[in-house]
């Protein structure tokens, strides 16, 4: 297993290990404001109170937690708001690398530290997402920054020491993760920070100290990825050995070493002090045939895996071992001498079944095709491309939306993995010299007025993108172009008491009104564990109006109490924080937001909306076309939203998503042509890649298509 260890030569530690050196600490405990340690001279730690200043932010440096691969972390907060993050600090002593030396890797650093989807898409690959990359080139310092706690979370390495091996079917699960992960990262289009798109990463340090594990009462877990080679090995000193450049196989064989260790419960052999030895059959008592043929596949000792998805596939395969043992039963030797004999009646209704289900199957798939036909036909009969669309006038037009509103959210987004959703439609159709330009406005009081279409009654833009089209002045019209929608959630785990499974995975309208504003505060309260309720709301001023208007009925005393308790935040950190809480097991939070942000993650849990009387509705779907369930794995991405729900109005938190332009034949039609644009093939293509709701179901072959056409 290749892993980056630290190796300062030239600073003489006493006890090997200059980053995390206990005389280093108590240089600082002795001398809070030392810049080197009494001992050997190398960098002190960064004291507490420290700050660092960003291109996104400042950031106060909390405590010391310890090392990590090449570089040290802290616990920390973000000044604007004191949410918390986690700094990690990479060094440059000058013993080490010399002034040229430095430069290059800060600049490198912040070329390649961090990657993420190409398309802009939020989406929990379980690889730390770092938020921004930070370099000081006076002290020869380099950081990063991720928000929440997630990487405070214990290594693998840290879980042995701890709790010692893994069950073989915890080991199965950590490669179910581990390999869906590198699977994402081989194969995906992924942008570095200077803007480079390449298509798939070698990871290139698996180890057991590079994989975390975020766990929920111990029954359910985790696995994050952190510390990729492209990054952390520009810190190795140049007279470290340089070892070879990782390449896909070399992350799967990393990885089948890692499931070795957690099964055997160690990683180095304590007579020897050498690695273990995987070929050694007395370290593989715990595990199944499968599971160890599989390892050593992963490993390379026997025919390996042509990819992650090959590996996971295969994985998928073979049962789990307490599958193996739960239809394995000793039978009493009397037992064994009676052959059963299936009764008569059985033989005859059994023969029933199969014959009524073989005439249902062939009744499905000969109407199959017909059920397609329609259910595609709205989409088939729009217009097929942007340029298809006649009319579009000539000019630059300005249109508005809220700043932190749903449509600056997905205009963010690389549908297509190349440009931003923004920069498609900023020029939609060439040929007619049109420029769309986006300027967003924030209004002061979205309860009582809308900027954005207050800047469309005065002229100052084109039309406006919004939700809140209830009550239009009559010198405005409005075209809707998708839907937008709330999901509400909690926090999702597997546990058998889980609040999902509390809840039967659906809410009532009632009682969301009633947590939000006070009344029911304890999950104790519906049926669940004694677990305090920390009701949250996300930041997109439309979400909060939506909210109000369809949860609280536009109740000013309702309104009232609700904005006395709920915290405000935006949701990617309310997500991190039901994460973090697995640990406590105290994830008592419940949150809503906009479709583009909750749908395709899965730290909460979006529970059916029951309005009234009528059927529980929930929003999304698995891709056997069933609403998923709290006993699904949503962590798997084989969800969808449901056009139907949402078409049919049974959804009750949803709303419609419309351009708004002046009533006004004499102006040139910019909001109207740009609506019908968006209301083209291609137009509703792009806007499901974003994370919206189409106005009508859309042909896979649409959305497997690189640009919609």
């Amino acid at each position: 297993m290749v892993s980056i260890k630290p190796d300062y030569k030239e600073y003489f530690c006493s006890r090997n290990s200059p980053l995390n050196c206990d005389r280093l600490q108590m240089t600082m405990q002795e001398f809070p404001q030392a810049k080197f340690c009494l001992e050997c001279g190398f960098p002190a730690l960064l004291p507490e109170k420290t700050e660092i200043k960003g291109s996104r932010g400042i950031y106060q440096v909390t405590r010391f937690l310890g090392s990590r691969g090449m570089g040290r972390l802290y616990l920390g907060k973000q000044i604007t708001d004191s949410q918390p993050i986690v700094l990690k600090e990479y060094l440059l002593p000058s013993r080490s690398f010399n002034a040229d030396e430095a430069r290059q890797r800060q600049d490198t650093f912040l070329r390649v530290a961090g990657v993420s989807p190409a398309d802009g898409r939020n989406q929990d690959f379980r690889s730390i997402s770092l938020w921004e990359a930070i370099v000081d080139p006076q002290q020869k310092r380099c950081y990063t920054i991720s928000q929440g706690n997630i990487e405070t979370s214990p290594t693998l390495s840290q879980y042995l020491i701890e709790k010692g091996a893994m069950s073989a079917s915890q080991v199965r699960e950590v490669l179910n993760q581990a390999l869906q992960t590198l699977q994402f990262l081989h194969t995906q289009k992924l942008r570095f920070p200077s803007g480079q798109v390449q298509q798939g990463i070698v990871h290139g340090n698996i180890n057991l100290n590079s994989l975390l594990i975020v766990q929920d009462n111990q029954q359910y877990f985790v696995i994050y990825f952190c510390d990729l080679a492209i990054w952390e090995r520009l810190f190795e000193p140049p007279n470290f050995s340089q070892p070879s450049t990782p390449d896909y196989q070399q992350d799967l064989e990393e990885l089948g070493r890692v499931a070795f260790y957690l099964l055997a419960g160690k990683s180095v052999d304590p007579t020897s002090n050498q690695p273990l030895n995987p070929r050694d059959d007395l370290l593989w008592l715990k595990s199944s045939s499968n599971l160890k043929q599989f390892i050593y596949r992963l490993m390379g000792i026997e025919t390996p895996f042509e990819s992650a998805e090959a590996a996971r596939l295969a994985l998928l395969q073979f049962p789990l071992e307490n599958q193996i043992t739960s239809f394995t039963q000793v039978v009493p030797e009397e037992e064994k001498e009676k052959p059963f004999r299936t009764p008569l009646i059985l033989l005859i209704l059994l023969g029933i079944i199969t014959l009524l289900s073989f005439v249902g199957s062939i009744w499905y798939f000969l109407g199959r095709g017909g059920v397609k036909e329609d259910y595609f036909a709205d989409f088939n009969q729009l217009v097929p491309t942007f340029t298809d669309v006649n009319g579009v006038p000539s000019g630059v037009f300005t249109y508005t939306g809220e700043t932190d509103g749903t449509w600056s959210t997905v205009l963010k987004v690389r549908p297509t993995s190349e440009v931003t959703f923004a920069q498609i439609l900023n020029t939609p159709k060439p040929d007619a010299n049109a420029q769309f330009n986006y300027q967003p406005v924030s209004s002061a009081d979205i309860q009582t007025s809308s900027t954005p279409i207050e800047e469309v009654q005065k002229g100052q833009v084109q039309f406006a993108m919004t939700s809140l089209i209830y009550n239009l002045p009559n010198d405005l019209a409005d075209k809707q172009i998708a839907y937008d929608g709330l999901l509400v959630f909690v926090a999702f785990s597997k546990k058998d008491a889980n609040l999902p499974r509390v809840l039967n995975g659906q809410i009532t309208l009632d009682r969301l009104r009633q947590i939000y504003t006070g009344q029911i505060t304890n999950w104790q309260q519906l049926g669940g564990p004694n677990l305090p309720i920390k009701p949250f709301a996300p930041t997109e001023p439309e979400a909060l109006r939506e909210f109000e208007r369809i949860v609280l009925q536009d109740d000013p005393q309702k309104i009232a109490q609700y904005k006395a308790i709920v915290t405000i935040q935006p949701t990617e950190v309310t997500q991190q924080q039901i994460i973090t809480a697995f640990d406590t097991g105290k994830a008592g939070i419940i949150s809503y937001g906009i479709l583009s942000k909750t749908w395709n993650q899965c730290a909460g849990y979006p529970l059916a909306i029951v309005d009234g009387d009528k059927s529980p509705s929930q929003a999304l779907f698995r891709l056997n076309n069933q609403p998923i369930t709290p006993s699904d794995n949503i962590c798997d991405k084989d969800n969808r939203l449901d056009v139907k729900t949402f078409t049919s109005g049974s959804y009750p938190l949803s709303y419609p998503l419309a351009i708004v332009y002046p009533h006004n034949n004499s102006l040139p039609p910019a909001g109207e042509k740009f609506a019908e644009m968006l209301t083209t093939r291609q137009g509703q293509c792009l806007i499901t890649k974003v994370g919206l709701v189409p106005l009508q179901p859309i042909p896979d072959k649409y959305l497997n298509s690189y640009d919609c056409k």
